[in-house]
Protein backbone atom coordinates (compact mmCIF):
# COMPACT_ATOMS: atom_id res chain seq x y z
CA UNK A 1 0.00 0.00 0.00
CA UNK A 2 1.42 3.37 -1.03
CA UNK A 3 1.20 6.03 1.71
CA UNK A 4 -1.14 8.90 0.97
CA UNK A 5 1.74 11.42 1.19
CA UNK A 6 3.34 10.17 -2.01
CA UNK A 7 2.89 11.99 -5.31
CA UNK A 8 0.00 14.08 -4.09
CA UNK A 9 -1.82 16.02 -6.77
CA UNK A 10 -1.53 19.07 -4.55
CA UNK A 11 2.26 19.02 -4.44
CA UNK A 12 4.49 22.04 -4.93
CA UNK A 13 4.61 23.78 -8.29
CA UNK A 14 6.88 26.05 -10.38
CA UNK A 15 10.21 26.98 -8.79
CA UNK A 16 9.48 25.23 -5.50
CA UNK A 17 8.71 22.01 -7.39
CA UNK A 18 12.03 22.26 -9.16
CA UNK A 19 14.01 22.77 -5.97
CA UNK A 20 12.13 19.95 -4.26
CA UNK A 21 12.84 17.61 -7.17
CA UNK A 22 16.52 18.52 -6.98
CA UNK A 23 16.55 17.89 -3.22
CA UNK A 24 14.95 14.46 -3.67
CA UNK A 25 17.42 13.63 -6.45
CA UNK A 26 20.32 14.63 -4.21
CA UNK A 27 18.89 12.50 -1.41
CA UNK A 28 18.63 9.45 -3.67
CA UNK A 29 22.17 9.86 -4.98
CA UNK A 30 23.57 10.35 -1.48
CA UNK A 31 21.88 7.21 -0.14
CA UNK A 32 22.91 5.13 -3.14
CA UNK A 33 26.56 6.12 -2.92
CA UNK A 34 26.69 5.59 0.84
CA UNK A 35 25.02 2.20 0.40
CA UNK A 36 27.59 1.19 -2.20
CA UNK A 37 30.36 2.35 0.12
CA UNK A 38 29.23 0.21 3.06
CA UNK A 39 30.68 -3.29 2.87
CA UNK A 40 28.73 -6.39 3.92
CA UNK A 41 31.40 -7.12 6.53
CA UNK A 42 30.85 -3.69 8.13
CA UNK A 43 27.15 -4.45 8.33
CA UNK A 44 27.72 -7.93 9.78
CA UNK A 45 26.61 -9.75 6.60
CA UNK A 46 28.43 -12.62 4.93
CA UNK A 47 29.66 -11.52 1.51
CA UNK A 48 29.02 -14.84 -0.24
CA UNK A 49 30.37 -15.83 -3.66
CA UNK A 50 27.73 -14.47 -6.05
CA UNK A 51 27.59 -10.84 -4.88
CA UNK A 52 27.92 -8.28 -7.66
CA UNK A 53 26.81 -5.19 -5.76
CA UNK A 54 29.89 -3.21 -4.58
CA UNK A 55 28.32 -2.56 -1.21
CA UNK A 56 24.99 -3.42 0.38
CA UNK A 57 21.86 -4.31 -1.57
CA UNK A 58 18.76 -2.16 -1.13
CA UNK A 59 16.90 -5.00 0.54
CA UNK A 60 19.78 -5.45 2.98
CA UNK A 61 19.71 -1.79 3.98
CA UNK A 62 15.95 -2.02 4.42
CA UNK A 63 16.16 -5.17 6.52
CA UNK A 64 18.96 -3.88 8.73
CA UNK A 65 17.10 -0.59 9.20
CA UNK A 66 13.79 -2.27 10.01
CA UNK A 67 11.86 -0.65 7.16
CA UNK A 68 10.14 -1.88 4.00
CA UNK A 69 12.16 -2.52 0.86
CA UNK A 70 9.70 -0.51 -1.23
CA UNK A 71 9.95 2.45 1.17
CA UNK A 72 13.74 2.51 1.00
CA UNK A 73 13.67 2.06 -2.78
CA UNK A 74 11.35 5.06 -3.12
CA UNK A 75 13.86 7.15 -1.15
CA UNK A 76 16.68 6.23 -3.53
CA UNK A 77 14.40 6.87 -6.51
CA UNK A 78 13.61 10.36 -5.32
CA UNK A 79 9.92 9.70 -4.79
CA UNK A 80 7.99 12.33 -2.83
CA UNK A 81 7.72 10.67 0.58
CA UNK A 82 8.20 12.00 4.09
CA UNK A 83 10.47 9.71 6.11
CA UNK A 84 10.32 10.08 9.87
CA UNK A 85 13.28 10.96 12.05
CA UNK A 86 13.25 7.38 13.37
CA UNK A 87 13.53 5.96 9.83
CA UNK A 88 16.40 8.30 8.96
CA UNK A 89 18.16 7.44 12.21
CA UNK A 90 17.92 3.74 11.40
CA UNK A 91 19.26 4.22 7.87
CA UNK A 92 22.09 6.40 9.17
CA UNK A 93 23.13 3.68 11.62
CA UNK A 94 23.02 1.00 8.93
CA UNK A 95 25.11 3.07 6.52
CA UNK A 96 27.51 4.06 9.32
CA UNK A 97 27.11 7.77 8.67
CA UNK A 98 29.14 10.15 10.78
CA UNK A 99 27.55 13.23 12.33
CA UNK A 100 28.17 15.52 9.34
CA UNK A 101 26.79 12.94 6.91
CA UNK A 102 23.77 12.31 9.13
CA UNK A 103 22.94 16.01 9.39
CA UNK A 104 23.27 16.24 5.59
CA UNK A 105 20.84 13.32 5.27
CA UNK A 106 18.28 15.08 7.44
CA UNK A 107 18.54 18.27 5.41
CA UNK A 108 18.16 16.42 2.11
CA UNK A 109 15.11 14.64 3.52
CA UNK A 110 13.67 18.05 4.46
CA UNK A 111 13.26 17.07 8.10
CA UNK A 112 12.06 20.22 9.94
CA UNK A 113 14.02 19.28 13.03
CA UNK A 114 17.56 17.93 12.79
CA UNK A 115 18.11 15.73 15.86
CA UNK A 116 21.25 16.79 17.67
CA UNK A 117 23.61 14.78 19.78
CA UNK A 118 23.26 15.29 23.50
CA UNK A 119 26.38 17.39 23.12
CA UNK A 120 26.34 18.63 26.70
CA UNK A 121 27.25 15.11 27.76
CA UNK A 122 30.19 14.79 25.38
CA UNK A 123 33.70 15.78 26.42
CA UNK A 124 35.01 18.87 24.70
CA UNK A 125 38.30 18.81 22.75
CA UNK A 126 41.18 19.92 25.00
CA UNK A 127 41.97 22.86 22.72
CA UNK A 128 38.60 24.40 23.58
CA UNK A 129 39.56 24.62 27.25
CA UNK A 130 42.97 26.02 26.33
CA UNK A 131 41.26 28.82 24.40
CA UNK A 132 38.87 29.54 27.28
CA UNK A 133 41.67 29.65 29.82
CA UNK A 134 43.72 31.97 27.62
CA UNK A 135 40.87 34.49 27.76
CA UNK A 136 41.09 34.96 31.55
CA UNK A 137 40.30 37.43 33.14
CA UNK A 138 37.46 37.65 30.60
CA UNK A 139 34.64 35.25 31.58
CA UNK A 140 34.02 32.80 28.73
CA UNK A 141 32.01 29.65 28.19
CA UNK A 142 30.82 27.28 25.48
CA UNK A 143 27.04 26.88 25.53
CA UNK A 144 24.56 24.99 23.33
CA UNK A 145 21.38 26.43 21.87
CA UNK A 146 19.56 24.74 24.76
CA UNK A 147 21.83 26.52 27.26
CA UNK A 148 23.79 23.43 28.27
CA UNK A 149 27.19 24.63 29.48
CA UNK A 150 29.85 22.47 27.86
CA UNK A 151 32.95 24.23 29.15
CA UNK A 152 33.98 27.45 30.93
CA UNK A 153 36.99 29.21 32.41
CA UNK A 154 37.71 30.31 35.96
CA UNK A 155 36.52 33.86 35.29
CA UNK A 156 33.09 32.57 34.23
CA UNK A 157 32.93 30.32 37.28
CA UNK A 158 33.88 33.25 39.52
CA UNK A 159 30.82 35.12 38.23
CA UNK A 160 28.52 32.16 38.94
CA UNK A 161 30.19 29.69 41.32
CA UNK A 162 26.82 28.08 42.05
CA UNK A 163 26.66 26.74 38.51
CA UNK A 164 30.29 25.58 38.69
CA UNK A 165 29.40 23.40 41.69
CA UNK A 166 26.82 21.44 39.69
CA UNK A 167 27.70 18.10 38.12
CA UNK A 168 28.67 18.52 34.44
CA UNK A 169 25.46 16.83 33.28
CA UNK A 170 23.38 19.32 35.29
CA UNK A 171 25.06 22.51 34.08
CA UNK A 172 22.28 24.22 32.20
CA UNK A 173 22.00 28.00 32.50
CA UNK A 174 18.20 28.18 32.29
CA UNK A 175 17.65 25.30 34.70
CA UNK A 176 20.10 26.92 37.14
CA UNK A 177 18.44 30.35 36.91
CA UNK A 178 14.96 28.98 37.47
CA UNK A 179 15.83 26.59 40.30
CA UNK A 180 18.74 28.07 42.28
CA UNK A 181 18.10 29.70 45.63
CA UNK A 182 17.56 33.45 45.54
CA UNK A 183 20.89 34.41 47.08
CA UNK A 184 22.71 32.32 44.46
CA UNK A 185 21.05 34.05 41.52
CA UNK A 186 23.77 35.99 39.65
CA UNK A 187 21.65 38.23 37.39
CA UNK A 188 20.75 41.78 38.42
CA UNK A 189 17.85 42.10 35.97
CA UNK A 190 16.65 38.54 36.43
CA UNK A 191 13.17 38.89 34.92
CA UNK A 192 14.37 40.72 31.81
CA UNK A 193 17.23 38.34 31.15
CA UNK A 194 15.40 35.06 31.68
CA UNK A 195 12.49 36.27 29.54
CA UNK A 196 14.91 37.02 26.72
CA UNK A 197 16.61 33.64 27.14
CA UNK A 198 13.30 31.77 27.09
CA UNK A 199 12.37 33.65 23.91
CA UNK A 200 15.64 32.49 22.37
CA UNK A 201 14.90 28.92 23.51
CA UNK A 202 11.44 29.16 21.91
CA UNK A 203 12.95 30.30 18.59
CA UNK A 204 15.53 27.50 18.63
CA UNK A 205 12.95 24.88 19.59
CA UNK A 206 11.03 25.69 16.43
CA UNK A 207 13.89 24.08 14.49
CA UNK A 208 13.72 20.94 16.63
CA UNK A 209 10.04 20.06 16.79
CA UNK A 210 9.69 16.53 18.07
CA UNK A 211 13.26 16.28 19.35
CA UNK A 212 12.85 14.35 22.63
CA UNK A 213 15.88 16.02 24.22
CA UNK A 214 14.24 19.41 23.77
CA UNK A 215 10.63 18.50 24.48
CA UNK A 216 11.62 16.60 27.61
CA UNK A 217 13.75 19.47 28.88
CA UNK A 218 10.98 22.03 28.34
CA UNK A 219 8.36 19.79 29.92
CA UNK A 220 10.47 19.12 33.00
CA UNK A 221 11.39 22.75 33.54
CA UNK A 222 7.74 23.75 33.12
CA UNK A 223 6.78 21.25 35.82
CA UNK A 224 9.54 22.40 38.18
CA UNK A 225 9.06 26.17 37.82
CA UNK A 226 5.73 27.90 37.27
CA UNK A 227 7.37 31.15 36.15
CA UNK A 228 9.17 29.37 33.31
CA UNK A 229 5.88 27.81 32.21
CA UNK A 230 4.23 31.24 32.18
CA UNK A 231 6.99 32.83 30.10
CA UNK A 232 7.10 29.86 27.74
CA UNK A 233 3.36 30.07 27.17
CA UNK A 234 3.70 33.62 25.78
CA UNK A 235 5.35 32.24 22.60
CA UNK A 236 7.81 35.13 22.45
CA UNK A 237 10.81 34.57 20.16
CA UNK A 238 14.17 36.31 20.00
CA UNK A 239 17.48 35.89 18.20
CA UNK A 240 20.89 35.67 19.81
CA UNK A 241 22.49 39.12 19.90
CA UNK A 242 25.33 40.91 21.62
CA UNK A 243 23.90 42.52 24.73
CA UNK A 244 24.81 44.23 28.00
CA UNK A 245 24.25 42.17 31.15
CA UNK A 246 24.70 42.96 34.82
CA UNK A 247 25.71 40.46 37.49
CA UNK A 248 25.84 40.40 41.27
CA UNK A 249 29.17 39.19 42.61
CA UNK A 250 29.26 36.97 45.68
CA UNK A 251 29.79 40.17 47.70
CA UNK A 252 26.81 41.97 46.20
CA UNK A 253 28.81 44.27 43.94
CA UNK A 254 27.15 45.00 40.61
CA UNK A 255 29.29 44.49 37.52
CA UNK A 256 28.31 45.02 33.88
CA UNK A 257 29.66 43.16 30.88
CA UNK A 258 29.08 42.97 27.14
CA UNK A 259 28.14 39.41 26.15
CA UNK A 260 29.29 38.46 22.66
CA UNK A 261 28.65 35.07 21.09
CA UNK A 262 30.86 33.37 18.49
CA UNK A 263 29.60 30.35 16.56
CA UNK A 264 31.70 27.20 16.93
CA UNK A 265 32.35 25.74 13.49
CA UNK A 266 33.64 22.49 14.97
CA UNK A 267 30.56 22.00 17.16
CA UNK A 268 27.28 22.87 15.43
CA UNK A 269 24.61 24.72 17.41
CA UNK A 270 27.02 25.89 20.08
CA UNK A 271 28.59 29.26 20.75
CA UNK A 272 31.52 30.58 22.70
CA UNK A 273 30.29 33.46 24.84
CA UNK A 274 32.83 36.02 25.99
CA UNK A 275 32.01 38.70 28.58
CA UNK A 276 33.91 41.96 28.16
CA UNK A 277 33.95 44.45 31.09
CA UNK A 278 31.82 47.49 30.32
CA UNK A 279 33.75 49.83 32.63
CA UNK A 280 36.97 50.12 34.60
CA UNK A 281 35.30 49.20 37.90
CA UNK A 282 33.96 45.97 36.47
CA UNK A 283 37.41 45.15 35.13
CA UNK A 284 38.93 45.72 38.57
CA UNK A 285 36.31 43.68 40.41
CA UNK A 286 36.54 40.83 37.90
CA UNK A 287 40.31 40.63 38.34
CA UNK A 288 39.94 40.40 42.13
CA UNK A 289 37.12 37.89 41.86
CA UNK A 290 39.08 35.56 39.60
CA UNK A 291 42.04 35.62 41.98
CA UNK A 292 39.83 34.68 44.92
CA UNK A 293 38.12 31.94 42.91
CA UNK A 294 41.43 30.38 41.93
CA UNK A 295 42.52 30.43 45.56
CA UNK A 296 39.27 29.28 47.20
CA UNK A 297 37.33 27.36 44.53
CA UNK A 298 33.56 27.75 43.99
CA UNK A 299 32.43 26.49 47.39
CA UNK A 300 34.99 28.59 49.26
CA UNK A 301 34.13 31.70 47.26
CA UNK A 302 30.43 31.27 48.03
CA UNK A 303 31.11 30.77 51.74
CA UNK A 304 33.32 33.84 51.91
CA UNK A 305 31.02 36.12 49.91
CA UNK A 306 29.13 38.79 51.83
CA UNK A 307 26.07 38.14 49.64
CA UNK A 308 26.21 34.38 49.30
CA UNK A 309 27.88 33.30 52.53
CA UNK A 310 26.61 33.28 56.08
CA UNK A 311 24.10 36.09 56.45
CA UNK A 312 24.25 36.70 52.72
CA UNK A 313 20.49 36.83 52.16
CA UNK A 314 20.21 40.32 53.58
CA UNK A 315 22.41 41.50 50.66
CA UNK A 316 20.19 39.88 48.02
CA UNK A 317 18.61 42.32 45.62
CA UNK A 318 15.68 40.19 44.49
Amino acid sequence: MIPDNIDSANGPTSDSAGSEAQRRSELGAFLRLRRERTTPEEAGISRGTRRRTPGLRREEVAQLSGIGVAWYTWLEQGRRINPSVQVLDAIARTLRLDRTERDHLYRLADVPSVPLEVSARQPQPPEHQIILDALIPLPASIVTARYDVLAFNDAYAALDPGLALLAPADRNVLWHLFTAEEHLQPLVEWEREVSFMVAQLRAESGRRLGDPHWTGFIRQLSEVNERFAEIWAKHEVASSVTRRKSFWTVDGDEITVIATGFAMASTPDTKMWIYTPDDAETQRLLGQLVGRYQELGPAGLLRQGARTGRGGRRHSAH
